[in-house]
């Protein structure tokens, strides 16, 4: 570890990296070397074998998507897959959010039989879904589920075993022993880690091609093409970017970054995002955003159609719309969280917070749900009703509980439900909704004294555990920047290294926003060497931290490095993560 320089070596040790060898592999990820067999996944040779005997018999397939983006990019991957193999009876089925709600649903289903489908293909859904999947079989469609949320699980003699559906073949990480699985709990599902939805779908064109890509004459490493879907996905859906996650990031984002998706192009400039320069940050809080957009304010397709289409026009288009409705549901969230904080003021809070209002618009309260966890750091059910009536919401845990296992042990109050540890969505029966807060919060305190929970809350740490390494302002600087990125991408399971500047003074306090808004903060530090350096904090005033700021004020500060690219000028400062 000595060839490294006392930072990254430090950062290195911070992620429990102390090995020379775990060092290099972290630090230089290989295609090769890293990237699992993907036949090591249980079902998988199966699924391949299914998939080229529908293609060679030239049977009608469903790729069947969910509508956020893990399961959008998966999509476009299987298209991908299918242009490459030059088949063309296929459809890209992707459901309303706000009206067919999460999942597979009967009625598609047996659409699906009325139409002659012989196959269905899932992306980052249907592993719960064992009415859905009888009904196929029923219309003599085989389903192939591709999946990685947690299964659900039924008391059995033996105690809890799982209830997985009838499908032809099942590609989840978590029910089978592919690598990179995490210690179970109770049973022998995964709790935590693994791929994202898109991953395994790329497995799966992965391994297709493995064994058939000579036989169509598919040049070999053409799913590496693939990767920018795959990687946009695994940074967009908070799995672990540790272990083969960590490598279809850092070859993702560099596909991303060259990808001649013309939609994708067209979106990024509307968003004044330099491609060669795309970030993991521009990915969260700029590109997700946009893309999840559609299905929670229109049509998930449309977001389909800008990552697939090869029209340029067409993606011109429809970069303007995702944009639009955008705006829209920023405004749509705003007014909603005026209402939260008004009903919440006066409020006497339980262990878990539910909250909801029938005219709330479905598609947009998962991010509802998750600035109230974040305020408030404790579990939140947020609840609407959606086109049909139907009371459904999403929940978001604050680390303390796994949200599935408490709605598990919640289920009489549920129609449906399922998520992973930290998010999930729901139905709710009419009459349960009033007594709903009561019941999970009772339930959450049977978890909390069974001990369980305390492994989810060690993974959200304080902001003063956060900091990796203290430090005077002299360390701002680019030497130090491209060390730090040498730990990249960052995310879920590998943050952003936060950096402690202990007793700097603010020399100067600017307010800054679009339109003269004023909704930004940029402020300058000194330190006793007299070094200086400038850090933004967005959407903050001078009195959202601890101590209201002022100008000479002394104080410690915790914050990422940023170089920002505006406007093609390069700027190294920090991104405020607390002042203390």
């Amino acid at each position: 570890m000595q060839k490294y320089g006392e930072l990254l070596r430090s950062l290195l040790e911070k992620r429990g990296i102390v090995d020379p060898a775990q060092a290099e592999i972290f630090l230089n990820p290989d295609y090769e070397r890293d990237m699992h067999n993907p036949f090591l996944m249980k079902d998988m040779e199966k699924a391949c074998v299914r998939l080229y005997e529908a293609i060679e018999a030239k049977e009608k397939i469903i790729i069947y998507a969910d509508y956020d983006c893990d399961g959008i990019p998966g999509a476009v991957i299987l298209n991908d897959l299918f242009k490459l193999l030059g088949y063309k009876n296929y459809e890209v089925y992707i459901p309303q959010r706000n009206s067919e709600g999460y999942g597979l649903n009967l009625e598609a289903i047996k659409k699906f039989a009325d139409g002659r489908v012989k196959l269905i293909i899932t992306i980052d859904l249907g592993i719960t879904a064992v009415a859905e999947v009888a009904q196929a079989e029923v219309g003599e469609i085989d389903v192939i589920i591709t999946d990685h949320h947690l299964p659900r699980q039924s008391l059995s003699d033996g105690g809890f075993a799982l209830d997985l559906p009838r499908a032809y073949a099942i590609l989840n990480p978590k029910v089978d022993g592919y690598p990179g699985k995490m210690p179970a709990r109770p049973t022998d599902v995964v709790q935590s880690g693994g791929l994202c939805g898109a991953g395994v779908v790329f497995k799966f064109a992965q391994a297709f091609l493995k064994k058939y890509g000579e036989y169509f004459k598919v040049r070999k490493g053409s799913e590496k093409w693939m990767l920018d879907m795959a990687g946009l996905a695994t940074l967009s859906d908070m799995v672990p970017l540790t272990e083969e996650n960590r490598v279809i990031a850092y070859f993702g984002m560099k596909v991303l970054r060259k990808s001649p998706r013309p939609g994708l192009q067209k979106l990024l400039a509307k968003m004044n995002i330099d491609q060669r320069y795309l970030s993991e940050g521009d990915i969260g809080f700029m590109l997700t955003p946009r893309l999840n957009a559609a299905s929670r304010m229109d049509d998930p397709m449309r977001a389909f159609e800008l990552l697939a289409t090869s029209d340029e026009a067409q993606g011109g288009m429809l970069a303007d719309h995702l944009s639009t409705i955008n705006d829209e549901r920023k405004t749509i969230i705003t007014s909603i969280m005026r209402e939260v904080n008004k009903k919440l003021e006066n409020y006497e809070h339980k262990e878990v917070i539910v909250i909801g209002n029938p005219s709330w618009r479905v598609g947009v309260l998962g991010l509802v749900a998750g600035k109230i966890s974040d305020l408030y750091r404790k579990p939140v059910f947020v609840w609407g009703k959606d086109e049909n009536d139907c009371i459904k919401g999403s929940c978001r845990s604050d680390g303390s509980v796994s949200v599935v296992e408490l709605m598990t042990i919640t289920c009489e109050s549920f129609i449906d439900f399922g998520g992973h540890e930290l998010a999930g969505g729901f139905t709710v029966r009419n009459e349960k909704i009033h007594f709903l807060e009561e019941v999970l919060s009772v339930n959450f305190k049977k978890i909390q004294n069974s001990g369980k929970g305390q492994s989810l809350k060690n993974s959200k740490r304080t902001v003063l555990e956060q900091a990796d390494f203290v430090g005077d302002l002299s360390m701002v600087n680019i030497k130090n920047w491209r060390e730090i990125e040498k730990l990249a991408p960052f995310g879920f399971g590998n943050p952003t290294p936060v950096f402690l500047f202990p007793n700097v003074k603010i020399e100067k306090i600017k307010k800054f926003g679009k339109n003269g808004s004023e909704e930004h903060l940029e402020i300058i530090f000194s330190d006793s060497n007299q070094n200086k350096a400038k850090a933004i904090s967005f959407f903050s005033g001078v009195d959202s931290f601890k101590n209201t700021l002022s100008e000479g004020l002394a104080v410690n500060l915790l914050a990422t490095f940023d170089l920002s690219r505006f406007r093609g000028r390069e700027e190294l400062r920090l991104r405020i993560e607390d002042i203390i």
